[in-house]
């Protein structure tokens, strides 16, 4: 590879750059990216080979079809490839089956808490056994929060809450994105930790949970192209979000905040979703065409920070191989039809940046000041 090629020999294209998610770090002179392809601007450099025009070595191949057809196939085939060498490479983390537990109640809230960091601090025991001390002190943290559900078990899912929710006004939900799991929390609590603080400042009765309750997308899969966890991940939301219901006040305003490939989740589970608001953040699509196509009576609202790498993904739907990749209309876009609202300079991962205008404006939308959000 890398040498240019001789005449009459039957080349192979280079490899499609590796999928990246959430929490991997960017390539330079590359922005991060999210389990999503990434779109290149450099000039394709060909030579003739008999009487056929081939790519040079080391530069992506021409294609009959569609650019964004390409673009997708090769997403998927790079993705299927690596997944498959890498699936050995990180073995399953021993932790015990979490215990039955009835739905909360504002009797057994406490109760419940208290069980779950009970069984976080045996899966900890046991990931410290195992050899993997990352996992063991990940564990050890969440036995010192207030979880309605933790399962140690694989890549993991705990539900945090900050705040009371059976006293609550408002109530935001988040929906994390693709590569969120027990091992990179931590940057999902500090998102919620940050709402919780610029929402409480103005009103103390606001609850904010970090919902991680589905298996996201991995780092590189196939899956991170599709609506398939999304769509695994649907019931689960619908029946917390029923469960919160009961839980809350009557009167209690509930917002949903998904990011990224969390907003294809939203997106799927939008049709029974009780909601107030729902809001899709640094999002590559929901599925849906329109706003009309989430048969939801929430509000939806739409950002994308100037410096989020979501602006460059293809939005389309294409069905390509055994699969339907792509999640369609930019949810920015006017096509869409959602109230879109100013996220400035943020980036794919900077959306609830202590001070950033994004972050002041999603507390104005979880406390229902919905007339005090500044419109893109």
């Amino acid at each position: 590879m890398g040498q240019t090629p001789r005449p009459n020999t039957t080349l192979r294209p280079s490899p499609a750059q590796p999928l990246r998610t959430d929490n991997a770090q960017p390539p330079t002179a590359n922005p991060p990216h999210e389990g999503h392809p990434h779109l290149t601007t450099k000039a394709v450099r060909v030579v003739r080979v008999g009487t056929q025009t081939r790519p040079k070595a080391g530069c992506p191949p021409t294609h009959p079809h569609p650019k964004s057809h390409r673009i997708w196939r090769q997403a998927l085939l790079t993705a299927t490839t690596v997944a498959a060498l890498t699936a050995a490479a990180h073995p399953q983390i021993p932790a015990p089956t979490p215990p039955p537990l009835p739905a909360p109640t504002a009797a057994t809230l406490q109760s419940t808490y208290e069980a779950n960091r009970e069984n976080a601090t045996r899966a900890a025991d046991m990931a410290a056994n195992h050899g993997d001390l990352h996992r063991a002190a990940a564990d050890r943290t969440f036995a010192t929060r207030n979880l309605l559900t933790f399962d140690g078990r694989g890549s993991g899912q705990a539900v945090e809450v900050l705040g009371d929710p059976t006293r609550a006004d408002h109530i935001a939900v988040l929906v994390p994105g693709s590569d969120t799991t027990l091992d990179t929390y931590a940057r999902f609590h500090r998102t919620a930790a940050a709402l919780y603080q610029e929402a409480h400042r103005t009103k103390p009765r606001t609850t904010v949970i970090a919902w991680l309750g589905y298996k996201t997308p991995a780092t590189i899969s196939t899956t991170v192209t599709t609506t398939t966890r999304a769509d695994e991940a649907t019931p689960e939301l619908r029946a917390f979000i029923d469960q919160l219901h009961r839980l809350a006040p009557n009167h209690t305003y509930i917002s949903l905040l998904c990011h990224s490939y969390g907003s294809v989740v939203c997106a799927r589970s939008a049709p029974a979703l009780p909601v107030d608001d729902m809001v899709l953040l640094g999002s590559p699509g929901t599925a849906a065409d329109t706003v009309a196509g989430l048969h939801t009576p929430a509000r939806v609202w739409a950002a994308r920070g100037s410096r989020d790498w979501v602006a460059h993904l293809p939005h389309v739907r294409a069905g390509l191989l055994l699969a339907t990749v792509g999640f369609g209309t930019d949810p920015v876009s006017r096509a869409f039809g959602a109230r879109v609202f100013d996220a400035a300079d943020a980036d794919h991962s900077g959306y609830f940046t202590p001070g950033s205008v994004s972050l002041a404006n999603l507390a104005r939308i979880t406390l229902g000041e919905t007339s005090e959000v500044t419109r893109a």
